[in-house]
């Protein structure tokens, strides 16, 4: 059984893998580009919201959850995303497939849980053309392009620590490779300038949680947590080429190394701020459950100094959720409809980005469904999101999106006590 389950896993992984085509979105062009949504299907169809936890999910931002499992659980996701892009005087779309994560989660016992797996952090992958006139109708243009991001390996424990009360923490690696290249040229110069970079990125980061989950009554039961994502400080190697190249073909002709050891920016430190996350909900076992969650991050406190854009400001971010779920008879035999659960949500955020002295937010509708598999408690969660990102004021770009999510969640018993020798 844990052999068929592993050659899907694999399989459904593969393809996320050779559809993995990054971000596509201009603000991918600022900090570490466009950061990822880090929760499971099932979490993101709720708005996001992470405090809640069972015994057959997997929680991918909230490690005390995995005190709750009692089946090993393999789980991935894959999304596609649908972009319209939106400014004063033009429009545009793109489309993206990506593989969000491979995780597997383990019950130790009855009272501790562990998770392990891989997803991508931040997606970088934007083009971008700037022109202007100049008064002696002379044309400058800037053409702006970058791809990388930054992947993450992650290790979980969740402990219960007497009834309803649990902790856990998660130790992140993160690593990849972030590229930027800028070509400026003007109609009346022969050539281009070029200037490209590229940062090596690895650092280590924590994540804790606190969840205490008391039944308010025989029916009800409350639901609280507190999420706090440590200062991810990363180190940077980088490297910068400065040079020149046709504008016919655009062929480079003369390129070389800028020596940034004598700017102090061979090796440089990249930090990202300090998140905490409160969340409050209540429900009813295996029948519905609603909750909110209020995060906030101080950006002001963010560092890149060899990736720094003159246009961009960091003030205080904030996210908003609300989401929960409901299944209309857990138990019944004869209605598969009733068996179903129904998520929903929104989020709004203000991602602490101030760009032309604009505040960047997003805003977000989910909704999904989740599909028992036969045999188990095996399922397919099948998720929706519409959004908008953004806004056309002061020269920007406002994002219009639709996703689509589809996140498989296979479950097995590990550790069977045998009954004869």
């Amino acid at each position: 059984m844990i052999k068929k389950i592993v050659i899907v896993i694999v399989i459904f992984a593969s393809f996320g893998l050779k559809a993995q085509s990054g971000s596509s979105s201009p603000y991918s062009y600022f900090g570490l580009g466009e950061i990822l949504a880090s929760g499971t299907v099932d979490n993101q169809m709720m708005g996001g919201i992470s405090m809640h936890g069972d015994s057959i999910h997997i929680n991918l931002k909230n490690p005390a959850a995995y005190s709750k499992l009692r089946l090993t659980t393999y789980a991935a996701g894959i999304s596609h995303k649908r972009l319209g892009y939106k400014s004063a005087d033009a429009t545009e779309n793109s489309t993206l497939t990506n593989l969000d994560y491979i995780s597997i989660g383990v019950p130790l016992n009855n009272r501790m849980g562990m998770g392990f797996g891989i997803m991508p952090f931040s997606s970088v992958g934007y083009n971008i053309e700037s022109t202007i006139i100049n008064s002696d109708e002379t044309e400058l243009r800037n053409d702006y392009s970058g791809d990388g991001g930054l992947n993450r390996v992650y290790l979980s424990l969740g402990y219960q620590i007497v009834k309803n009360l649990s902790v856990g923490a998660t130790l992140n690696y993160n690593f990849g490779t972030i590229s930027s290249r800028r070509e400026q040229s003007s109609t009346d110069v022969q050539y281009a300038t070029l200037d490209r970079r590229e940062s090596k990125l690895s650092g280590y980061d924590f994540n804790y949680s606190l969840n205490y989950t008391p039944k308010l009554n025989d029916k009800y039961r409350l639901y609280s947590s507190l999420v706090f994502d440590t200062q991810i400080n990363i180190n940077a190697k980088n490297s910068q080429s400065l040079g020149s190249l046709s504008r016919l073909n655009g062929q480079e002709v003369e390129v070389f190394d800028v020596d940034l050891q004598a700017q102090g920016l061979r090796r440089t430190d990249v930090r990202v701020p300090t998140r905490t996350t409160l969340g409050l909900g209540i429900g009813e076992d295996l029948s519905w459950f609603v909750g909110a969650e209020y995060s906030s991050q101080s950006l002001t406190d963010y560092k890149n100094d060899f990736f720094n854009t003159p246009n961009l400001q960091y003030g205080e971010a904030a996210t908003f959720a609300v989401g929960g779920y409901f299944i209309p008879e857990y138990t019944s035999f004869t209605n598969y409809f009733k068996r179903m659960v129904y998520r929903a949500g929104f989020r709004y955020a203000d991602t602490g980005m101030i760009i032309n002295n604009e505040t960047i937010n997003d805003f977000g509708i989910t909704f999904g469904t989740e599909l028992p598999l036969k045999g188990g408690y095996s399922n397919l969660n099948l998720g929706f999101e519409f959004g908008k990102r953004g806004t056309i004021d002061s020269g920007l770009i406002q994002e219009n999106y639709f996703k689509f999510n589809i996140g498989l969640s296979l479950n097995d018993k590990w550790f069977n006590k045998r009954t004869i020798n």
